[in-house]
Parts: structure tokens; C-alpha cells; sequence
């Protein structure tokens, strides 16, 4: 629907309503009974930081299975952590991911757009805010019951193959050696006979999701690993680069062929098609997203990373409805599948600010992010940083924390839109591991005296305190984190620094997990504006702001690059969350849309690390009927800054640009 100041014929605004998240059964296969003797526990009487890999030799030996492909299927999986017996956002337990989704995820959960934001961020159009309804008693699919077929075959209770991390690859290996029987496959340490065994333990139910998640498992085998994980363990994998799995077992193992569509995906990854239709419907409204011409008409400049809120099945279920919203790709945690559902041509619904939407091409990632133990699995981390490198050589977007936002980056439209911005994928996405799986590492590129720092804590080891995850004000579990705190000075007892856009009336900032107000993330830059011993000021939201950055574990590296600040003679400019073309170059017919500032205020002296210079532009599309749709760019230029948690953009006309030193 219609209506807004802009809009000559307004109609009554429309309320989305979300769908029942309804679970499909898949056709995951299930595994026979080997008969195995209870459980008894591994690594007894070993130093505490190699029982796991003890447990790891244990399991091997007890179920027959090849060492290297239990730790190569629980890297995929959890990077060898078990998040203290909590569960993933699918339900899955432990190092090998046991998924017993009844028990962890039946329940209702947070709408993804219920809090106010209108995820199209247009006021040609009418807002739209959707509803949530999620139904009890769901039918789960296969891949998300995997425990308990490993608490049949182990004879090990499923509450301690949840809470055991030895018993958990005890169970990983009865799976792996079941599935290798049922496909009249040998036991034994040979890793190249496992791959039809460990493409069925993705729980996949198509050949190339299976095929694409055994290939990442044996990527891994052939790298090798190490690392120390969030229980202290120090786990490793030797390296086996001549290893040649025998990939033909895949075409066995009764899985449907993919989906067929004409995805927009890279051959390492397994894609579908499930569109998000293009539909009118009462009162001459429509959804769910708008038919365009990119890159030709107007450029992609930005990749949106967002979080679900919601599990796989319903989310597909939310994007298959008219008069919901959209986005262009859904990623599953279980395996790292990807669904796309609108083009990249064509405009999404996704991100809350209609110019940021025009340009950007929006993921959605199985998760929550007020639930810090919902982690995500490595499978997905690693099939969304090939999706986005793949968009990224396509469309020329680069692979920095100004380009590749999450959807707490992106900043509100006007200064009445700024508190009902949404905050996923929030402080518990690991962007130092995404960069790194982009071949971005973060790493120091200067000197101390650069004049920027890259935000770059350890986020085993960063694990600052938030509230809010299941009760208001209290504690959120203590959690690795890519999120760093800001303060007044330099002190832990300073108060935060204040966001007047989140709290007009000057209240403080809070520890809430979903409050941005005074934090930074893993990637972002910004201009150094003092220090003083183990504390770093930078400039932000117009203020200056400090964190803790001790020289033994460093907060944030040195870094080179561009600022800008208020032309000489301004004493302050105003900061936009959108670049739109002046009045001018607006065409008859095409309403006008105001340049509104918001209420933030670049001061004279401060520097803010920039980004592209664009062109004034807004894409006009408030009808399903393309004829009257525009593109309107004007002369007016502008720049993409870092202000705050959020970029925001400010006129050229008003800024000089220096080197950061």
C-alpha cells in the first residue's frame, strides 16, 4: 500500500503478517543400530588440554573410523568447540554437531521484523511491519534429530551426548561408521573411502549440498588444523595434502538431484532456487520486493549479512509470501546450503533504508543474536564468505566492513527511524573468522602513527558483558564476542559514551545486547583521537570515545588510509543516513524526497575514516507497474563515513579529505 507525505494518492498503510514457521520433513536418511556397548568415556587420565583429542583417538578406534575424518567433520561443524553443551541455532550439541532440535529450538522465537523498522526504509510506500505467529509442534526434518539416532546407536543417554564432549564424538563416529555401512563401505583408517559417509552425515537431502559439504571436510583433512578451543583444549589435524577422497560414493547414497533454477551462485557452493514472488494483490498493493535493472541502472555497491531470527524451514516459508518482506539469499547452519530468492537485478525488501536497498544485495544467515550459544556452524561461515566473494568479483563490491555491512550497520533514513533499526547480526558473528574466509585477514596496515586503527579483537578471548539475551537486564552468558565497548575516558569506570539518535533525551547507553549505542565491531575503522597507556580514543558519533586496547592483547591494529573533516570555517556539518540528489534532478512526476539530516553533528577537528564517493541517487519504484519507475541521480556528491556503529554518509561540498596521518 501507499501513503506518505510524498505519495499525491495515499492509501490506508499495510501490516505484514509473518507466517507460520512450519517445518518440511526431509528426506535425510536414517542410519541402522551397530549393536556398539554403552559408553564408558574417553581421555580419563590425560592432561586436562588433550582430553579432547584423546577422545577424538578413542572414538576412532572404537567405531573403526579414520581419526582425520572425525576431526575434519567436527572442524566443519564447531572449529572442535562445544559452547558448553549449548546449542546451535539448529539444535545441534557438541564438537560433532548431534542436533536434537525438539529439545533445544522448539519454541517460539523473536520476528525478524517486528520492532518497528520497516525493512523497505522508502517513504513512497506505505511501512511495513509484519507480525510474528510461530506454531507449536512443528515436524522437524532428519537433520535436525541426529542425537537421538546417536543415543540409539551408542547406548549413551542423550542428555550426555549433549553435555559431554567426549561423548558427543562417540557419537559423531557411530553416525559416520553407520552411514558407511549402510553404503556397503569399508571400515577402516583409510580416509578416501569415507566421502559418501560424511556427505551423508552434512544431513543433506540433494546430491550437491552433500557433495559440497564432503568437499569442505576433506579441504579441511588436506589442510590440516590447530587451535585451542573456547574449553581450552588444544585440538589438532596433521595436514594430508595428497589425500583424493573417492567422490563417486555420493551418487550412491539415495539423495535427490538439486534443485533446478537459475541461481546466481559459485560452483564451490550448493544452491536453489526458491523464488520470493513478485505478486499484486488487494487495494493495489504488492510484494514482495521491486523488478529492476542492476547493475546497468544503478550500481551494487554493498552485501547486507543479517541474521534470521527464525530456523530454515519457516524462513523459506516467510520469503515465499506476498506480503511479507525479502531478501536475496537464505544460508542453512546445518550444511552451509543456500537458497536464492530474488535476483540480483531486482531490489529486496531487507534492509531498513530504501537507498541502502537499492544497492545491496541482502543474506540471511540461520540464527539469533540474542542468543550467543546459538553459534553458527563453520559449514555456513565458509559457503556465505564464497557466496559474498563470488558478488563481490561479480559487481566490484570490495571486501571491507564499508561495503560488506551487517544489518546493525546500516544506518536509519531520518532521525525518527534510528531506534527501530534493527542490530542482527549482533556482537556474537565472528567478522574476524568472515574475513579471514574472504581472504581479508585483519591485520596492521601502518605504523602507530597511521592515524586509523581496524577494530580486531580475539573473539575467543574478547567477551565483553551484555544483558537482555533472554531477561531484560540480566547477564547474557559469557561469550566470545567481535563487539568492543566504548567509554568517556579512559576507564572502565568512565560512563559510555551517549548515541543521541537511540536516546534523544541524553539518557546513557546501556549493556543491552541489542543497544549499539557505544560499541564497535571487528572490521570497522576509525580515526585515532588520542591515547593514554592501554587506552585508545577514537572520534564517534561526534564525540570522542574510548576503549581499553592493551599493548599484550590488542583491541584494534594500526591502520593507513583517507579521513575526512568539516571544510575549513565549518564549525559542525550534518550527517545523513541516506545520499539522496538534491531537488533539482528530480523529474516530473518523481516526488521530491528530503535531505534530512540526522541529529548527529560532524564537529570541526574531528576525522572520520571515509569510504566511496557517490553520487546523490534514489530509485523511485512505488508501483508494481515498472513504467513510472526512475532512477534518479543527481550532482550533489557525497561520502561514506564511519560515524558510529553505524556508516552514514556527508556532502563532499561540505568535507576535505587527508590522509589519515
Amino acid at each position: 500500500m501507499r501513503g506518505s507525505p510524498t505519495d499525491p494518492s495515499p492509501s490506508a498503510r499495510h501490516r505484514r503478517a509473518r507466517r507460520a514457521a512450519g517445518a518440511v520433513a526431509s528426506a535425510a536418511l536414517l542410519l541402522p543400530l551397530l549393536g556398539a556397548a554403552p559408553y564408558d568415556g574417553a581421555g580419563r587420565g590425560s592432561a586436562p588440554s588433550a582430553r579432547l583429542q584423546n577422545a577424538f583417538a578413542e572414538a576412532s578406534a572404537r567405531y573403526d573410523v579414520p581419526q582425520s575424518v572425525l576431526l575434519g567433520v567436527s572442524y566443519l561443524q564447531s572449529r572442535w568447540d562445544d559452547h558448553a553443551g549449548a546449542p546451535s541455532v539448529t539444535g545441534g550439541y557438541g564438537p560433532m554437531h548431534l542436533t536434537d532440535a525438539r529439545t533445544a529450538i522448539a519454541r517460539s522465537t523473536a520476528p525478524h521484523h517486528s520492532d518497528g523498522e520497516d525493512a523497505r526504509g522508502d517513504e513512497s510506500r506505505g511501512t511495513l511491519l509484519p507480525e510474528a505467529r510461530i506454531p507449536e509442534g512443528t515436524r522437524l526434518p532428519a537433520r535436525l534429530t541426529t542425537l537421538t539416532k546417536a543415543a540409539e546407536l551408542t547406548g549413551i543417554p542423550a542428555e550426555r551426548l549433549r553435555t559431554d564432549a567426549a561423548a558427543n564424538v562417540a557419537g559423531g563416529a557411530a553416525l559416520l561408521a553407520a552411514a558407511q555401512k549402510q553404503l556397503g563401505e569399508p571400515l577402516g583408517d583409510d580416509a578416501a573411502d569415507w566421502y559418501g559417509a560424511v556427505a551423508r552425515y552434512s544431513g543433506a537431502d540433494d546430491t550437491a549440498t552433500a557433495a559440497t559439504y564432503a568437499d569442505d571436510v576433506f579441504d579441511v583433512i588436506r589442510r590440516g588444523a590447530r587451535r585451542t578451543t573456547d574449553a581450552g583444549q588444544r585440538v589438532a589435524l596433521g595436514a594430508q595434502p595428497q589425500l583424493r577422497p573417492v567422490t563417486a560414493q555420493v551418487r550412491g547414497a539415495g539423495l535427490r538431484a538439486p534443485a533446478a533454477g537459475e541461481t546466481e551462485c559459485p560452483a564451490t557452493v550448493s544452491c536453489e532456487w526458491i523464488p520470493a514472488p513478485y505478486e499484486e494483490f488487494g487495494d493495489g498493493d504488492y510484494g514482495n520486493h521491486d523488478l529492476g535493472d542492476r547493475p546497468a541502472s544503478q550500481s551494487i555497491e554493498y552485501i547486507v549479512v543479517h541474521d534470521t531470527e527464525g530456523a530454515w524451514d519457516g524462513v523459506l516459508d516467510m520469503v515465499q509470501d506476498p506480503t511479507y518482506v525479502s531478501w536475496q539469499y537464505s544460508l542453512r547452519s546445518t550444511d552451509g546450503h543456500i537458497a536464492q530468492h530474488v535476483k540480483a537485478k531486482d531490489v529486496a525488501w531487507h534492509a531498513g533504508n530504501w537507498y541502502i536497498n537499492a544497492k545491496s544485495i541482502g543474506l540471511e544467515h540461520e540464527g539469533f543474536l540474542t542468543a550467543p550459544d546459538t553459534w553458527y556452524t563453520e559449514a555456513m561461515y565458509r559457503s556465505s564468505a564464497r557466496l559474498v566473494k563470488y558478488l563481490s568479483r561479480k559487481y566490484g563490491i570490495p571486501l571491507d566492513r564499508q561495503h560488506i555491512l551487517g544489518h546493525d550497520t546500516v544506518p536509519g533514513t531520518t532521525t525518527a527511524t534510528i531506534p527501530s533499526m534493527h542490530t542482527d547480526p549482533g556482537p556474537y558473528w565472528d567478522w574476524r573468522h568472515y574475513f579471514a574466509l574472504l581472504g581479508k585477514p585483519l591485520r596492521a596496515t601502518s605504523g602507530p602513527k597511521g592515524g586509523l586503527i581496524t577494530v580486531a579483537p580475539r573473539y575467543e578471548r574478547n567477551r565483553p558483558v551484555f544483558t537482555g539475551c533472554a531477561t531484560a537486564g540480566e547477564p547474557c552468558p559469557a561469550h566470545g564476542s567481535s563487539a568492543v565497548r566504548l567509554h568517556t575516558g579512559p576507564s572502565e569506570d568512565a560512563p559510555l559514551v551517549k548515541d543521541i539518535g537511540l536516546r534523544p533525551t541524553g539518557a546513557d547507553s546501556t549493556t543491552g545486547v541489542n543497544d549499539v549505542g557505544s560499541r564497535v565491531s571487528t572490521g570497522q575503522q576509525y580515526a585515532v583521537a588520542g591515547r593514554d597507556g592501554d587506552w585508545t580514543a577514537i572520534w564517534y558519533l561526534g564525540q570522542k570515545a574510548w576503549f581499553k586496547n592493551p599493548r599484550k592483547q590488542p583491541t584494534a591494529v594500526h591502520a593507513a588510509g583517507a579521513v575526512v573533516t568539516p571544510k575549513a570555517g565549518l564549525a559542525e556539518i550534518p550527517v545523513y543516513g541516506r545520499a539522496y540528489p538534491e531537488k533539482e534532478a528530480y523529474p516530473e512526476g518523481v516526488p521530491v524526497q528530503s535531505v534530512s539530516p540526522l541529529p548527529y553533528k560532524l564537529l570541526a577537528g574531528q576525522k572520520y575514516a571515509v569510504g566511496d564517493k557517490v553520487p546523490g541517487e534514489y530509485y523511485y519504484a512505488p508501483t508494481f507497474d515498472t513504467t513510472p519507475h526512475r532512477v534518479v541521480r543527481g550532482s550533489d556528491m557525497y561520502y561514506e563515513i564511519q560515524f558510529g556503529h553505524r556508516v552514514a554518509f556527508v556532502r563532499a561540498a561540505d568535507v576535505r579529505v587527508t590522509p589519515s596521518a
